[in-house]
């Protein structure tokens, strides 16, 4: 079989970021896949799943109901890997406004302290399993690195 595209990255020079990782076109609709690398791959440690779950939940609230985007959100969830997340978009995004989006996404669950959307066995299958406060805690350090550094982490490949 044939390698997929994704095995070709160098997973040992990925950095924590943002990345293109791909376009497609479905019918005459541009669809983009954004690696959102949180850890670097094989140098620190993985995300566990109970914060990787509730960053899943805020992220796919947040994201699913932002007046910009609500209608182009296909997908916002974990790596197998878990060093990070995809989200895919119907359509093209400027880097200014990508970054806004990521920025905020990162500073809304930072700061999120109410309770987890779809926390209930009824909305979830695996309700027990969620860590808000780490969650925060990995949001924040994300978006201070993202912010806070005079380096270019919006690594926006076209």
């Amino acid at each position: 079989m044939k390698k997929i595209e994704s095995f070709n990255v160098n997973h040992l020079e990925l950095l924590p970021g943002i990345y293109l990782s791909r376009t497609d076109l479905v019918k005459d609709q541009k669809i983009q896949t954004y690696d959102i690398r949180i850890t670097r791959p094989n140098f620190e440690p993985v995300l566990n799943t109970a914060e990787i779950h509730t960053i899943e939940h805020l992220g796919a609230t947040f994201l699913r109901n932002h007046d910009r985007i609500k209608e182009r959100v296909i997908y916002f969830g974990p790596m197998g890997c878990r060093t990070g997340f995809y989200l895919i978009l119907v359509g093209e995004d400027d880097y200014e406004s990508l970054k806004q989006l990521i920025l905020d996404l990162f500073k809304f669950m930072a700061e999120y302290d109410e309770v987890i959307p779809g926390l209930s066995a009824h909305d979830c299958g695996n309700y027990l399993d969620h860590n808000l406060p780490m969650a925060q805690y990995i949001s924040q350090k994300f978006y201070n690195y993202l912010e806070l550094s005079e380096v270019n982490h919006f690594n926006y490949i076209k």
